[in-house]
């Protein structure tokens, strides 16, 4: 007995001519990735401007926690949080041991963003204009911003922006433009360094985290 062939004389042809189609067609390189462009300093402080503007518009049905869990991120994204608990601290920081460095920048994080969640708690109409940028001389940037309040003087904010690794983010704020926020903080951690080193200083910060968590 004659055998069958595994299939139809007449399908040979056309599976050749698919084949060959398929080979003529271009074959397409995958495009490659495009890194995004890193946030300038300005656009650094807009951001955050833009969230402190979205929590207080909805302070009151975040409530406090909401609020506090809501900047949590931005604020990690927008400060150099480890590197401003390093200038609070002062020349003091290098004669702290590792795991209490790591310590105090946990409790100046959660300090930081507890003081925001408490202190951004409902909105009048408020908004924010960057009004300029400078570069100073050892290549930080000044961001200048203004505060505009419906009923009241606007408030000058000033952010200083150093690059590192992760982009350009904020490591001091200037109230009224000339204030530091951190030179301002440091005599007071000097003192808790003084009372007690390190342990007091990070025991105070939570301390003073968990009242404004209390209100």
């Amino acid at each position: 007995m004659q055998s069958l062939p595994d299939r139809p004389p007449s399908a040979r042809p056309a599976r050749r001519l698919l084949l060959l189609a398929a080979l003529s067609l271009p074959v397409l390189a995958p495009r490659p990735l495009r890194a995004q462009p890193a946030a300038t300093p300005a656009a650094v402080v807009e951001t955050l401007h833009a969230a402190l503007l979205g929590v207080m518009r909805d302070a009151r049905r975040l409530g406090l926690r909401g609020r506090l869990e809501r900047l949590g991120p931005v604020m990690q994204s927008a400060f150099d949080l480890p590197a401003m608990t390093r200038i609070a601290v002062g020349p003091a920081w290098s004669g702290i041991a590792p795991d209490q460095q790591l310590a105090l920048v946990r409790a100046f994080s959660d300090w930081s963003v507890a003081t925001y969640a408490s202190r951004f708690d409902g909105f009048s109409g408020e908004s924010f204009t960057t009004t300029g940028e400078s570069t100073l001389a050892n290549g930080d940037r000044l961001v200048r911003t203004l505060l505009n309040r419906v009923n009241d003087a606007p408030v000058q904010l000033s952010y200083l922006l150093r690059q590192g690794q992760g982009g350009w983010r904020i490591v001091d704020v200037y109230l009224t433009g000339t204030i530091s926020e951190l030179a301002s903080r440091r005599s007071e951690f000097t003192v808790l360094l003084r009372e007690g080193g390190a342990e007091r200083l990070a025991a105070e910060l939570r301390r003073r985290t968990a009242e404004l968590l209390r209100a």
